[in-house]
């Protein structure tokens, strides 16, 4: 049974995996996508994604979390730099995976991994949202002024 095992092993151990993590991490920052398997895409997205939220804000104790993940300074501070700016209003879902079929040789379900916001594709047809807040306040709508009467135009007709 496989009660309680969220992490995927990908086949390797401890340190070898998390070693394959940070590279592929780092090659995700520095290129903006990179192709995969989808079973490494997933297991990628499940580890950039915190590391991405931590970016957002620009502390000594936040870098230094991230660095001890992906021990690569240069990928570092691309992530806090131009990814962090890129993404700093979006509340989450920083990547996407796209399936690209099987690989010739073996077969293997193949993936895309990219950054969301670096993919002008998909974002040329949709215009700049304004930012909003989820949750508000009812407005009063007695306290909005009313439309002027139409009575100036039969004042005109007399």
């Amino acid at each position: 049974m496989r009660h309680g095992k969220k992490i995927n092993h990908l086949g390797r151990k401890t340190a070898h995996r998390k070693a394959m993590l940070a590279n592929m991490a780092c090659s995700l920052i520095e290129h903006k996508r990179i192709n995969t398997t989808v079973a490494k895409a997933k297991a990628l997205k499940q580890f950039v994604e915190p590391l991405v939220t931590k970016s957002k804000e620009d502390t000594t104790h936040n870098r230094r979390i991230v660095f001890s993940k992906l021990r690569n300074k240069y990928a570092v501070t691309e992530l806090f730099r131009e990814v962090a700016t890129k993404v700093g209003d979006r509340p989450g879902g920083y990547t996407r995976i796209i399936k690209l079929g099987n690989r010739l040789g073996d077969n293997a379900d193949m993936a895309m991994i990219e950054l969301v916001d670096y993919n002008e594709l998909y974002n040329a047809g949709k215009p700049a949202k304004k930012k909003t807040t989820r949750r508000g306040r009812s407005k009063k709508t007695g306290t909005a002024p009313a439309a002027p009467a139409p009575e100036t135009a039969t004042s005109e007709e007399e």
